[in-house]
């Protein structure tokens, strides 16, 4: 919804540029006579998890936290890096068969300037769980060590496993373990409590729910976070994020918008796009009206599920 200055996405609004009120918990508000719903996306669990980790990063040794590697520095939850600043920690850039080698390079060279250890995985496959493995043992080298000679046995090595919603964490660790141990799904936040998983017999790993933020402050994060799945569906429009999407593809991939959808061409908005590849794929209710969320369900999943290709979103 726009008019003039004013701009409200994703449970945010805009004026002027700048965030005036985040996440209020579904209230209708009135600004220049015009009334909003606002959709609260961090739910009360989110509190609840953020304080149990917390109170467990004393218990591990490590804190891996994962991220999209279609837009990390988009889904970086920044309290989550404040909470294990003391302990040692890997980045693990996530989904890495989505994105183009090219943007992997570019991402993990901006994340290692910043003093980050970063490795990347596709935990779908496998690819990338020894670089994994091996950046955990080398991070616990040192404490392994001084446990050596004070002449103690060196316990497994505690691992706390973090991120935003539904990034691949449960995932992640079924993988790592070899069978299904964690809960997996598409939702945002399937993942609730404290769980300790075992990964052979030198770590143990602590699974956590996703922590989100309490305030988006970018709106193009905001429909980043949307495309991504991370936001819960009640936070978005999928009608703005498709049209996003059709954006970024024209940026982007035009090719795959062309082949994909039979487009004529891209000489168009993205509203008018969304309409033309609904009448390519013959998505009609009654009366001949366009069925455009079917539409939009149509490529967001077929984003989210790599069938656009390789597509960079920071």
């Amino acid at each position: 919804m726009q008019n003039k200055n004013i701009c409200v996405h994703l449970g945010l609004i805009f004026i002027g540029g700048c965030v005036l009120r985040a996440w209020v918990v579904n209230k209708k508000l009135s600004i220049k006579g015009i009334e909003i719903l606002v959709i609260n996306w961090y739910p009360g669990h989110m509190v609840k998890a953020k304080k149990e980790i917390q109170d467990n990063i004393k218990l591990v040794d490590i804190v891996v936290i994962l991220l999209d590697a279609r837009a990390p520095f988009s889904c970086r939850n920044i309290d989550l890096e404040k909470i294990g600043v003391k302990n040692k920690m890997i980045m693990v850039l996530n989904k890495m068969d989505l994105v183009s080698n090219l943007d992997i390079i570019k991402y993990k060279e901006l994340l290692a300037k910043e003093g980050n250890q970063v490795v990347c995985m596709d935990s779908t496959t496998g690819k990338g769980m020894k670089e994994v493995l091996q950046a955990i043992r080398i991070a616990y080298k040192d404490k392994a060590e001084a446990m050596l000679k004070k002449g103690r046995r060196v316990r497994p090595v505690r691992v706390m496993v973090t991120g935003v919603p539904n990034v691949g964490k449960s995932t992640f660790l079924n993988c790592l373990v070899g069978k299904k141990m964690a809960k997996t799904g598409a939702k945002p936040g399937i993942t609730r409590g404290k769980q300790w998983i075992r990964i052979r017999n030198d770590m143990e790993f602590m699974d956590t729910p996703g922590l989100m933020w309490p305030k988006i402050t970018e709106e193009e994060q905001g429909l980043k976070l949307a495309l991504l799945n991370i936001l819960g569906e009640k936070a978005y429009k999928e009608n703005d994020i498709a049209c996003y999407l059709i954006k970024v593809l024209k940026e982007k991939s035009p090719r795959t918008l062309l082949d994909r959808y039979k487009l004529q061409d891209l000489d168009k908005n993205e509203n008018e796009l969304l309409k033309d590849i609904t009448i390519k794929r013959g998505y009609l209710l009654k009366m001949g009206k366009l069925d455009l969320e079917k539409t939009c369900k149509l490529i967001l999943q077929d984003f989210r599920k790599g069938n656009l290709g390789q597509i960079g979103l920071d």
